[in-house]
């Protein structure tokens, strides 16, 4: 890790939210629905389809979660209603997981429902560790009845325990790096064993006949997860890449003029700073992107 991004990911909790919001901004859609249905068009022209999140992970009670449940909803009908090519990422925490599994459950299913009478997707989000078996168990118990996906994060050490543990059934992936601060006796640190668990859990995932959105901003693994493509001889509606929205715009074209099929991640909403920090102690280079595109 050079010395910028050591700095960036030590400091970056001690940076004023409204200095954050400057190298953030590109990052998030804006505030509103109608922000991020915006972006997704413009997307779209571009020849890439979207995956939109309404940001907010920590609810306190019920009548939140009813809240960010209803707006979820809304999401799905928005898409339905503009006709753009989108579906709806959906974090379990913001359905009451960490007050009620009962409660997640049922919030987690009226959107299901919802989506399943809309004709669309849903992708359920991996957070922290404290969430990956409730979240894998309740992916497992709508899979064969909704049109549903979850994440696998190639740090965790269980991961392809849990590719096995699924293949009973058809699969459907997000498969990402991960970016919460996990302890080393669950997750590895090291930046090659990531990268070669990656390329392990995605060969089997393509084995296994999994769709899989291969979910990553590394070039390496983009190279590596074409030649795979190549050799299990897929066809363009059995994966997706996928990447951040306003990350490394370049390789996006890059992959779409290839001939694959690519999915943006396309955040909005009020409660933006938890997942901005994030984001900027996974990748401080976004900084030195925002910089270089004031200094133009």
């Amino acid at each position: 890790m050079s010395w910028f991004n050591k700095a960036v990911s030590t400091f970056i909790d001690k940076v004023p939210p409204s200095t954050i919001a400057v190298f953030a901004k590109r990052y998030i859609a804006g505030d509103s629905i109608e922000d991020a249905v915006k972006v997704s068009k413009r997307l779209n022209a571009e020849g890439a389809m979207t995956t939109i999140d309404v940001l907010g992970e920590f609810v306190e009670n019920r009548e939140e979660t009813e809240y960010y449940r209803d707006l979820a909803i809304k999401v799905l009908e928005e898409i339905d209603k503009t006709g753009i090519n989108a579906n709806l990422s959906l974090k379990l925490t913001q359905m009451g997981l960490k007050l009620s599994k009962e409660l997640c459950l049922d919030n987690v299913e009226k959107i299901l429902k919802r989506a399943k009478e809309l004709g669309n997707f849903v992708r359920i989000d991996m957070e922290d560790s404290s969430c990956t078996t409730d979240t894998i168990e309740i992916y497992d118990s709508f899979r064969e009845t909704y049109n549903v996906g979850t994440v696998l994060q190639a740090y965790m050490r269980r991961t392809i325990n849990d590719i096995h543990f699924l293949s009973d059934k058809p699969m459907n992936f997000r498969l990402c790096k991960g970016i919460y601060d996990e302890p080393r006796a669950i997750a590895y640190k090291d930046y090659d064993i990531v990268n070669d668990n990656y390329k392990y859990c995605l060969e089997t995932l393509m084995k296994k006949k999994a769709y899989v959105g291969i979910a990553t901003h590394d070039e390496k693994l983009v190279f590596h997860a074409e030649r795979l493509i190549r050799e299990y001889d897929l066809k363009k509606d059995e994966y997706e890449f996928q990447m951040l929205l306003g990350v490394d715009e370049e390789l996006r074209h890059i992959i779409i003029d290839n001939g694959h099929r690519i999915r943006i991640y396309v955040p909005f909403g009020k409660d933006w700073l938890p997942y901005s920090i994030r984001r900027l102690k996974e990748n401080p280079n976004i900084i030195k992107s925002a910089m270089k595109g004031y200094l133009k």
